[in-house]
């Protein structure tokens, strides 16, 4: 791993000495981190290449946590959130997790508590970034098939037999049979099983071109 796909954790808070206590804390535990006294100040910081969560407290300079948290999802800004406050109630604790939140810690935490969120949402967003690989790389396979090609597979897909889609295309079985293997290959997929989950990772409607 690269020091720029490496795990990297950012905290807001306030409150300077919080900061220095997790970042202390996250230091001894070998995680790189980044610390910020207000949202804004997050905002113009670049996102790593890799994993990343942020350390997040709800009472904050201008935008509070829980808004700032929407403002991120509004933005397409995706990193787990792992809220801590000195105040939480049930309301607000309800409101962040349901937006997606990881982790709701009220202060003063365990020092294992917020560490153990840490590692599930880097871990979270570790298998999200493969997913998002994978699918961006299976996308650009599928960009590479002719439109023909395109629809075959659609066809291949929905179920319809090589001598069915030749007679929906008005074109030979041996042709048809050509466009399959192309697509196979372009695609990279071992069996028809695999295309169809591959369709299904792509959301192709059946018969799609």
């Amino acid at each position: 791993m690269t020091p720029a796909d490496a795990p990297k954790v950012f905290v807001i808070d306030d409150d300077a000495a919080m900061r220095e206590a997790i970042q202390g804390l996250l230091k001894s535990a070998g995680l790189r981190s980044e610390t910020f006294g207000a949202a804004e100040e997050f905002l113009r910081n670049k996102r790593p290449e890799g994993p990343s969560c942020l350390v997040l407290d709800v009472s904050l300079p201008g935008i509070n946590g829980l808004d700032f948290q929407r403002q991120l999802a509004d933005a397409g800004i995706q990193i787990p959130i792992i809220f801590i406050t000195g105040h939480g109630d049930i309301p607000m604790t309800v409101k962040a997790m349901k937006s997606g939140a990881v982790e709701f810690l009220t202060k003063p935490f365990q020092d294992q508590a917020l560490l153990d969120a840490i590692r599930q949402a880097l871990d979270g967003d570790r298998v999200k970034r493969q997913q998002q690989s994978n699918l961006a790389d299976l996308r650009k396979r599928y960009e590479a098939l002719t439109p023909r090609e395109r629809e075959v597979m659609g066809l291949v897909v929905s179920g319809m037999l090589n001598k069915q889609i030749a007679y929906d295309l008005g074109t030979s079985e041996i042709t048809v049979k050509i466009h399959r293997g192309h697509v196979m290959r372009k695609m990279q997929a071992d069996s028809l099983a695999e295309l169809v989950r591959m369709a299904g990772q792509l959301e192709l409607a059946p018969g799609k071109k």
